[in-house]
């Protein structure tokens, strides 16, 4: 398909030339009012983290404007398998199944990332392509491939499978299994997957948003007997083992009804937690979860709920969550970051979708097919045509902060008020590390959805919980950690008032400096 926008191309050249095109905006402004020390290591610092994209080209990482602190260093990003803990991040793994995406050629960016766990959709008709006969390699792969850097992956149950009559459809939108031999076959992979990984993996996740699907097939009640049929199993041969509903697209009555379904037949202990997606043009918005809490809580258990798939596209798309609107890399970073620290300031545990940008072609079984590519560009790594890895983009390096940072240790203070002069809207959550080393304060602008510019406003916060003995201001999309000055802040009571505090529509923070890894 013809490209419609050539937004977030990396420049070509030689290194020191992307380089410089990564520093330009700062270098270039400060010699109309004097090149000051300051400055000059932002930009030193800024093309750092360009070049640490590795091998691959490298998008730059465009400077924040208006942030007249003296610049400290920056975020030291930390290798999943050094991170101990981390229940609150995954980063999507999807479309193996149908090889929109390739595992090898992200591998080596999987670890650095910092996401504790990924999900990976377990593809019957890959894994079952002669009938009674598995291929386990390529999901070997993966799951081996993922532990090996301290990553653990969820599994997914999906989808259908057409060598079997009935067996349902392979892609998003289609039918369930429904006949009785197809039905017995997904019985039969589904054991043997659970039985070849039971001592690797402990979370298991059945189907993919069947709510979109129009099909006869997929009514919730056919949903609640696929669901039981397959968690039941899982129970028997894993009996600790966590099972995850739905991988919900946003229909809330569809969750309703499957819930109600359960509860009739005595079964809502199979559901460990229920999984839902979204993608508001506003990343703040968590409505859904709200409607979804107040769901589960009808039903009288208690189920947790998890952020299963969301993340933006860096550059326009004609398809898919998002489409049709004007994107760019930096957008897409601001967004995710938002995304991310939206769920985690309601202690919900979210999946960043994705890792890889997606090559999607039709496969003959799925709706609508006609072969056509159509891409879709959410992933934190860009790729070339043959799907290797081009560059990783602003995005990835501003989840890998977010990674780094709010790690197990890190908790939320349930009551973190605040008082500010700002005229727009202000998001802001108070996190405490465990050990007594320091608070970390979360804060962006939240009344609209993130744009491109990268200007700061600055206003006054005050935080009467606030406590802090070196406070850092830290750029999240940047990685960049900035010194308060002493003029800068004061006691306000039992707390702390900032002063000039640089505030824009992209998360920064507040930190105690012990409390991050530099």
């Amino acid at each position: 398909m013809k490209s419609i926008d050539s937004t977030g191309t990396s420049p070509k050249g030689s290194v020191a030339a992307r380089s410089r095109l990564a520093t330009r905006g700062c270098v270039g402004a400060t010699r109309q009012r004097g090149i000051t020390a300051g400055r000059l290591r932002l930009a030193s610092l800024l093309g750092a983290i360009v070049l640490a994209a590795g091998p691959a080209p490298a998008q730059e990482i465009l400077p924040t404007t208006g942030i007249d602190l003296p610049v400290l260093g920056k975020i030291a990003p930390r290798q999943a398998k050094d991170i101990p803990a981390s229940p609150w991040w995954s980063i999507g793994g999807e479309t193996t199944d149908r090889d929109f995406t390739v595992f090898r050629h992200y591998q080596k960016y999987l670890g650095p990332l910092g996401a504790k766990s990924i999900r990976v959709q377990a593809g019957w008709a890959k894994c079952e392509k002669v009938k009674g006969v598995y291929d386990w390699a390529w999901l070997d792969e993966i799951v081996d491939g993922s532990l090996a850097q301290g990553v653990r992956p969820w599994l997914e149950f999906n989808y259908g499978n057409t060598i079997y009559s009935g067996g349902g459809d392979t892609g998003l939108g289609g039918g369930f299994p429904s006949s009785p031999e197809a039905l017995a076959a997904w019985d039969r992979w589904c054991r043997a997957l659970v039985g070849r990984y039971q001592d690797r993996v402990f979370e298991w996740e059945v189907w993919n948003e069947p709510d979109l699907s129009k099909k006869s097939t997929t009514t919730v009640e056919a949903y609640v007997e696929l669901y039981l049929r397959t968690a039941a199993m899982v129970r028997e041969l894993q009996p600790r083992g966590r099972i995850w509903a739905m991988g919900l697209a946003g229909r809330v009555e569809y969750a309703d009804e499957f819930l109600a379904g359960l509860k009739a037949k005595g079964r809502l202990d199979l559901v460990d937690a229920i999984t839902y997606h979204g993608y508001p043009k506003n990343p703040d918005d968590t409505t859904l979860a709200d409607k979804l809490r107040d769901v589960v809580k009808k039903h009288g258990r208690a189920i947790e709920l998890r952020q299963g798939e969301t993340g933006a596209p860096s550059r326009y798309q004609e398809n898919f969550a998002l489409s049709r609107l004007s994107w760019t890399e930096t957008m897409q970073a601001k967004w995710d970051l938002r995304r991310l620290l939206s769920h985690r300031a309601k202690d919900i545990p979210m999946n960043l979708f994705t890792i890889s940008d997606l090559h999607y072609t039709q496969a003959s079984s799925q709706p609508s097919a006609d072969g056509v590519l159509r891409m879709n560009y959410k992933g934190l790594l860009a790729t070339n045509p043959d799907q290797t890895i081009s560059h990783a983009k602003p995005a990835y390096y501003a989840a890998q902060a977010v990674f780094s940072i709010f790690d197990g240790s890190l908790g939320r203070v349930a009551k973190y008020p605040f008082t500010t002069t700002a005229l727009r809207s202000l998001a802001l959550t108070g996190y405490a590390r465990q050990g007594g080393a320091g608070q970390v304060v979360a804060y962006w602008f939240t009344d609209a959805p993130p744009d491109a510019s990268l200007g700061v406003t600055r206003a006054e916060v005050t935080l009467p919980a606030g406590k802090f003995r070196e406070p850092v201001v830290v750029d999240l999309r940047t990685g960049l950690v900035y010194a308060v000055p002493q003029d800068r802040w004061e006691a306000a009571g039992a707390g702390v008032k900032f002063k000039a505090l640089p505030i824009y529509d992209s998360p920064l923070l507040i930190a105690e400096r012990s409390a991050l890894p530099l």
